[in-house]
């Protein structure tokens, strides 16, 4: 059964690569999910293929009782969902056991925001920060990059060098799916990109002279498998300026910058759709969780400017 099963989960990933064009991230979360079920089945005696609605939903309580997040059964849900639509069209199984089984709410709290102060202290830390002048602009570029884009760590530390030649005002991301988008580049962002390629490309340059390298296609390179700064190094940079910039390092992630970059804008008058756009959020139901800011900003607009609610 468990080869049966790795099979199954093999031939999903291989078909949302190709027919849905799943990114790399998004296959080795599926991936992960399915093993963790594929796990609990086969304590059992059983696997995808047997499973049935009452083994399944113990799966899911199981989850429950050993304290994990809504937002992870949720998602291991879903997984399980997919894959067994996909069994279902394949003919491996007449019937779908998960179809019917409800998920935990999701929660739609956001956490909480940054304030302007906090960004200010963590890009103030950024160029500080480091051994070598190389180390304090890079910092200093990924952290300005971050903020002004908005971006997902992983579209951050993949940007390709080519996408920010000639200083660009506008920035094309490849995200989730491979789909790209434009964001705009903010002037300190600009500044912070052409102060490290001076040092990135002659750090390039000199290793080409030396071992004869070709010269890294990313804008963050590194000496690992991936080619480029992986996230775990940048989530672990990300806490070494918050405690640099005096914060709370357990509130500082790079999805909490991300929010941040939403937040401010939205603060500030711009529209929920652009934002949507400005994130890459396929569906618009995923950007209304900062309607909460949106509602304030009218209220406030009513109490300031309606004739009826002055004193």
């Amino acid at each position: 059964m468990t080869a049966t099963d790795t099979r199954w989960i093999a031939s999903f990933l291989a078909a949302q690569a190709a027919e849905q064009g799943a990114a790399r991230n998004t296959q080795l979360a599926y991936g992960r999910d399915l093993k963790d079920a594929q796990a609990y089945l086969a304590r059992r005696g059983a696997g995808f293929a047997q499973a049935d609605r009452a083994m399944l939903e113990a799966y899911l309580t199981q989850m429950d009782a050993a304290g994990l997040a809504p937002a992870t059964r949720a998602r291991r849900l879903s997984a399980l969902k997919q894959l067994y639509r996909f069994a279902n069209e394949e003919g491996w199984r007449a019937d779908n056991p998960v179809l019917q089984i409800k998920g935990p709410a999701k929660d739609m709290r956001l956490p909480d925001a940054l304030s302007m102060g906090d960004v200010d202290g963590l890009l103030a830390a950024a160029e500080t920060h480091g051994k070598t002048p190389a180390d304090r602009a890079r910092n200093s570029c990924l952290m300005q990059v971050l903020y002004a884009t908005g971006l997902r760590v992983s579209e951050l530390v993949g940007l390709p060098v080519a996408a920010v030649r000639g200083d660009p005002q506008m920035l094309l991301v490849r995200g989730k799916g491979n789909k790209e988008r434009l964001v705009p580049l903010s002037r300190p962002a600009r500044a912070a990109i052409t102060s490290w390629l001076a040092h990135r490309d002659a750090a390039q340059e000199a290793r080409k002279q030396a071992s004869g390298a070709k010269p890294s296609p990313f804008l963050f390179p590194s000496h690992g498998v991936a080619g480029h700064m992986t996230r775990v190094r940048f989530f672990t940079l990300i806490k070494e300026l918050a405690i640099a910039a005096g914060l709370d390092p357990a509130c500082i992630t790079p999805h909490s910058m991300r929010h941040a970059f939403a937040t401010h804008l939205l603060h500030n008058g711009a529209d929920l759709r652009a934002i949507q756009t400005l994130l890459g959020h396929a569906d618009i139901a995923t950007t209304e969780i900062y309607t909460h800011i949106l509602d304030e900003r009218l209220k406030r607009l009513v109490l300031d400017r309606h004739p009826m609610a002055k004193d």
